[in-house]
């Protein structure tokens, strides 16, 4: 499925949840890989990750392609210049083009190329304070808020940090504040990128989350929202779980429990449609 990012109109999505400054959570788990990965033996690299044909080795390239993406997005956005480079990219097709050149590349290479990727976001977010949050960039969805961006790059990296330690028998690390950003933003992602497709539907969401607990509201239409639930929300469907289930079934990783009506579906099923996926 082709991203049709929508650059112009209302925002494909929105957060409005009371949120901390995002690029700490960012920041710390991308630093953290970087500590993960220099603790790991060569031959641990050709280990085959949970992303279907590819290795931990892959999943870090891929990584080191998107944290540049970030960092130019961020600048663009904070030079009230927002890129628009997302036009047709296929999250299926393309990734493996672009980690396929790296696989020549020994782990040492590959881990010193994340790790400069990493300082070079750093770099990007130091200095962007919270006026600066409402700046518009690019994120696959389209224009969004800094934050969304943000958003998106800690949702994507935490996912790819789990594809990569479960499969070495490491357990994964759940900062509270990393899991509650990540299961927001997943949230609105799949419903925001079927929207501005040209697919949008409008409904009701209750996320119900346990260890952190987080309860919140996806209200879709033309703009997704995520916001803080009131009392006219009481009848809307909700999804209930342990916060990191709730995270890994969005994120089409594992299956989502659920009991929502056929109607209701679209609201947690849309990255499994722009990943192609069928069995989540």
């Amino acid at each position: 499925m082709q991203l049709t990012p929508r650059y112009d109109g209302p925002p494909p999505l929105s957060i409005e949840l009371p949120l901390a400054d995002p690029s700490v959570p960012l920041l710390r788990q991308r630093r953290r890989m970087v500590d993960i990965l220099g603790d790991l033996e060569s031959e641990r690299w050709t280990v085959a990750s949970r992303c279907s044909g590819w290795s931990i080795q892959d999943v870090v390239a891929h990584l080191i392609g998107t944290n540049r993406f970030w960092a130019l997005s961020i600048r663009s956005g904070l030079a009230g210049s927002p890129t628009r480079l997302l036009v047709g990219f296929d999250p299926v097709a393309t990734p493996p083009l672009m980690v396929e050149p790296m696989r020549s590349l020994t782990p040492e290479a590959v881990l010193n190329d994340f790790a400069e990727s990493v300082d070079d976001l750093a770099t990007a977010l130091d200095g962007v304070d919270d006026a600066s949050w409402s700046r518009i960039a690019e994120a696959p969805p389209g224009h969004v808020a800094l934050r969304a961006v943000a958003l998106h790059a800690l949702w994507d990296a935490w996912v790819h940090e789990r594809d990569i330690v479960l499969p070495l028998g490491q357990p994964p690390v759940e900062e509270a504040d990393e899991v509650t950003a990540s299961l927001v933003y997943a949230a609105v992602l799949g419903p925001a990128v079927m929207a501005a497709s040209g697919q949008p539907g409008s409904g009701r969401l209750i996320i119900h989350a346990e260890h952190p607990t987080i309860r919140f509201v996806v209200d879709a239409g033309n703009t997704i929202v995520a916001r803080e639930p009131g009392d006219s929300d009481a009848d809307a469907p909700h999804v209930n779980g342990p916060a990191v289930e709730l995270l890994e079934g969005l994120s089409s990783r594992v299956p989502l429990h659920h009991d929502l009506a056929p109607s209701d579906r679209w609201l947690v099923d849309g990255l499994a449609a722009v990943f192609e996926r069928t069995d989540a």
